[in-house]
């Protein structure tokens, strides 16, 4: 079917918008008429001084209206229907909140009903006028200037639309409180995805990692009770993933916690003893010194503290499986003090390792990385992140004296904010 082209002049003439904005100014002129019914004294004036003085009588009792705050909602409904803007969200469908509210409520009717009188007014002395002309004696000879007429007074029609249009966006629309409140919004809710990715890096990670190295080194030693043993720690370590993933689960359906008995309390510092027991059996042999008298640390100083360790335990055993790793956990001068260090046979990143399970799970397929190669990882930079939001800091890379080790240091707040 061949499209008519339409000149771009005449395309807002023949839009559906346009007609429905005519009705939408034509309804605000139903207050001018009230006013007119019941304002003596109009014979015999000017149609500018009529329409000003209307407008002035009906602003007191469009303030009134404009009070309920049921009244916004109702001019933001009939907006959205009849002027077509281009987004919905740009005009508001709620009712008012506060005084703003009112006032950018009441700015809005009498603006209404002032340019919707004006169109009406227009189109009545238009249909008036012309009427009479054309029915006149030398009505014939003004037949060629009706659809000139008829051009102006749909260009009028236009440019009123548009105009009550930009007037509802800007008085009907969300205020800056409410704009900055979504902008706030938006941005929890950007924060607490990242924290949930962060959560399921860490929780699925550790278990992945952990996993991966027990069923290598099952393969590689054969040894029947060492097979059991790594059974029983991959079945220990999955268990405490299901968990994890299906607390974070929870969160994402915004289910209250516990509402279904299934969903777990975030693990915190209290449980590292059994996350460095996994990394034994996985063969990385752990020297743990915690000196953190109970009830010193905030819940989530507990909580983000643990998984930073978590992070710092999983590193050590993707990028070097059977290395020895020493984690220190101390309070000193109302700060929290993390290091975790190991140090890599041969002064490498996975180099196999001394013991069993270490060595097996290099050679299972567990990464050869030299030490320098985790500073881009994504869980260091999680650690990065969780420090600085809890106002601490965090480094990590190979050690300043050349040893060879690879250095986790953390420093925490005890008083968030501090």
């Amino acid at each position: 079917m061949t499209k008519i082209a339409v000149p771009r002049i005449l395309a807002p003439l023949l839009a559906g918008a346009t007609y429905a904005r005519l009705l939408h100014l034509l309804v605000g002129w139903i207050f001018m008429g009230v006013v007119l019914l019941i304002y003596p004294g109009t014979v015999g004036l000017t149609l500018p001084r009529i329409v000003a003085e209307c407008v002035a009588v009906d602003s007191v009792l469009l303030m009134l209206v404009a009070l309920i705050p049921a009244t916004r909602r109702a001019e933001g409904v009939q907006a959205r229907l009849l002027l077509v803007p281009d987004r919905e969200q740009d005009i508001a469908a709620d009712s008012s909140r506060g005084w703003a509210d009112r006032w950018r409520t009441a700015l809005w009717l009498i603006g209404r009903v002032a340019l919707g009188s004006a169109v009406g007014m227009a189109t009545v002395v238009g249909v008036n006028d012309g009427g009479g002309l054309l029915a006149g004696p030398r009505g014939p000879s003004y037949l060629p200037l009706l659809p000139v007429a008829l051009f102006a007074y749909g260009w009028l029609v236009v440019a009123a639309g548009r105009l009550q249009l930009a007037m509802a966006v800007r008085l009907l629309g969300p205020s800056p409180a409410e704009r900055l409140a979504e902008a706030e919004l938006r941005a929890e809710r950007l924060l607490e995805r990242n924290r949930l990715a962060r959560e399921l890096h860490d929780s699925i990670g550790h278990a992945l990692t952990v996993t991966v190295l027990q069923a290598g080194a099952a393969r590689e030693v054969g040894d029947p009770a060492f097979v059991a043993k790594a059974l029983e720690v991959i079945e220990e370590t999955g268990r405490r993933a299901m968990d994890d993933l299906e607390r974070t689960l929870v969160l994402l359906r915004e289910t209250p916690p516990g509402a279904n008995g299934t969903a777990t309390e975030q693990p915190g510092i209290e449980q590292l003893p059994v996350l460095f027991d996994t990394a034994r059996a996985a063969g990385s042999p752990v020297e743990a010194w915690i000196d953190v008298p109970a009830g010193t640390l905030p819940g989530v100083l507990a909580r983000e503290s643990y998984r930073i360790v978590q992070e710092g335990v999983t590193n050590a055993l993707k990028y070097a499986p059977g290395a020895p790793l020493s984690v220190r956990i101390a309070v000193r001068d109302g700060q929290l003090e993390l290091r975790c260090t190991n140090r890599a046979p041969n002064g490498t990143g996975g180099t196999g390792g001394a013991g069993g399970a270490g060595g097996a799970g290099g050679a299972g397929g567990v990464p050869r990385q030299a030490g320098g190669g985790r500073k881009g990882g994504k869980g260091l930079r999680g650690i990065r992140e969780r420090a600085m939001l809890l106002g601490g800091e965090a480094t990590a890379g190979a050690a300043a004296d050349g040893s060879g080790e690879w250095v986790l240091a953390v420093r925490l707040p005890l008083r968030l904010g501090s």
